[in-house]
């Protein structure tokens, strides 16, 4: 499928309303990681599952036929079955799929000292690149190689990362960095204490400086390993709610205190979060979306400012690999659609708008996506909510400006630091680069 094919289907699609579609299936929930923030790490004792490639073709084709354009291969551990998951990433390719990605806990870059390591790397790389594969993403903890490795359960991974990155790039595959925000990101914040019920202003006040300078110390961390790009993993600490309107069925996610955050916690970490994000723009290219942080910060806080509700079950779903059922997303466990080739896509706008949890996969491009279906369907509607929220609007801009400068992150292309420069500087002399409250500089 061209280019100018795939943008005249993304036209003709929110013309009617709907956002391109998006599909995230789990392959299988075998994971070889001892990652204290996921049910599925390998201390687990539960019974193992895994799609067979019959099932999963047979999901691809009825996606493809519903307007679904994007699909996401996850686990568990998806590389774990890499020649399953080669064959699976082809075959969505020739369906005609637009945007086709994975990623890893990265335990096959394990061992970087043994000989045999870079032609290991060349040829898992040359694998890669030899598929429509757009995007590959490898989860990364902490700041500190330590934590991180000690986190994951793999000693010696991030020497592996560091020197399988280049090769990757010398095969026109540029990895993007999945960042898990936790309280082990760096030293100073694996020693922060946890906040009160009622914090006093100092106490907010050292805990948002302390993840500011640890995302800053992340991202320049990052970049020194050789990331090009970077998304982050908001805090998935789920409790099945009492009316059961929000019970995970996809077990990437712990009661584990390393990700669970009270609600100011949260607060303070996503401003951190959005003031480092603009800040680090213009070095290296960084998925996550400040519209998206404003409205999580106004939903958490619980401030005028409207959100965007998830388009999760009406553009975006889930594919649990237990039973095979297609779900809103993978947090609203008791929303079972059934088989996802029996689903009638004309029922799903009537779904009740949801706000019930931070997954990044279906929220970010929910309120990215937003403005424009609310533009082409009502602008009057559109017109009223920026009158009144100019500094969301000026965000949703810029995020969509930034984009364009990251060639909307694709990871077959290199990082073009021109451009992010560019960027950078026009918003700078503009006056657009998005500010908190004044409440929220501390």
């Amino acid at each position: 499928m061209t280019t100018a094919s795939v943008r005249i289907r993304h036209l003709l699609d929110l013309g009617r309303g709907r956002v391109p579609g998006q599909l995230i299936i789990q392959l299988t929930d075998q994971c070889n990681a001892r990652c204290p923030q996921c049910g599925m790490r390998v201390s687990e004792k539960f019974a193992r599952t895994r799609l067979t490639n019959e099932r999963v073709k047979r999901l691809l084709d009825a996606a493809i036929q519903r307007g679904i354009q994007i699909v996401s291969f996850t686990g568990g551990e998806p590389l774990l079955l890499l020649d399953d998951l080669i064959e699976l990433i082809n075959y969505a390719g020739k369906l005609g799929f637009a945007y086709i990605r994975t990623g890893t806990n990265g335990f096959l870059f394990r061992n970087p000292e043994k000989s045999d390591f870079s032609e290991r790397m060349n040829r898992l790389a040359e694998r890669l690149a030899a598929t429509p594969l757009r995007n590959l993403w490898i989860s990364v903890d902490s700041a500190v190689p330590a934590m991180h490795e000690h986190m994951r359960g793999f000693p010696g991974i991030i020497e592996g990362i560091a020197r399988a990155l280049p090769i990757f790039h010398a095969h026109g595959i540029y990895p993007s960095a999945n960042v898990g925000l936790n309280r082990n990101m760096s030293e100073e914040t694996a020693g922060l204490q946890i906040l009160g019920a009622e914090p006093s202003d100092e106490a907010e006040s050292h805990f948002y400086q302390v993840y500011r300078q640890a995302l800053r110390q992340f991202y320049g961390y990052l970049t020194d390993l050789g990331f090009s790009m970077t998304s982050a993993c908001y805090p998935m600490s789920i409790q099945p709610t009492d009316d059961g309107s929000l019970q995970s069925v996809y077990a990437a996610t712990a009661m584990d205190m390393v990700v669970n955050f009270s609600r100011r916690e949260k607060i303070l970490l996503y401003r951190a979060l959005s003031d480092t994000v603009e800040e680090y723009r213009d070095r290296i290219r960084i998925l996550t979306p400040l519209s998206s942080l404003q409205a999580l910060i106004a939903q958490t806080s619980g401030t005028s400012l409207k959100q965007y509700p998830c388009r999760g079950g009406i553009d975006y779903f889930f594919v649990d690999c237990r039973d095979g059922l297609t779900y809103p997303c993978g947090y609203r466990g008791n929303d079972s659609l059934g088989y996802l080739w029996d689903l009638d896509m004309s029922s799903l706008n009537s779904k009740k708008d949801c706000f019930l949890c931070d997954w990044e996969c279906f929220r970010d491009p929910s309120e990215l996506f937003g403005p424009v279906v609310e533009g082409l369907r009502d602008p009057r509607a559109l017109f009223t909510r920026y009158r009144l929220q100019r500094p969301a609007l000026q965000a949703w801009w810029q995020d969509v400006r930034y984009a364009r400068a990251c060639n909307f992150f694709d990871g077959r292309k290199p990082l073009v630091p021109e451009r992010l420069r560019s960027f950078q500087k026009t918003a700078r002399a503009e006056g657009c680069l998005v500010k908190t409250e004044p409440a929220c500089q501390y």
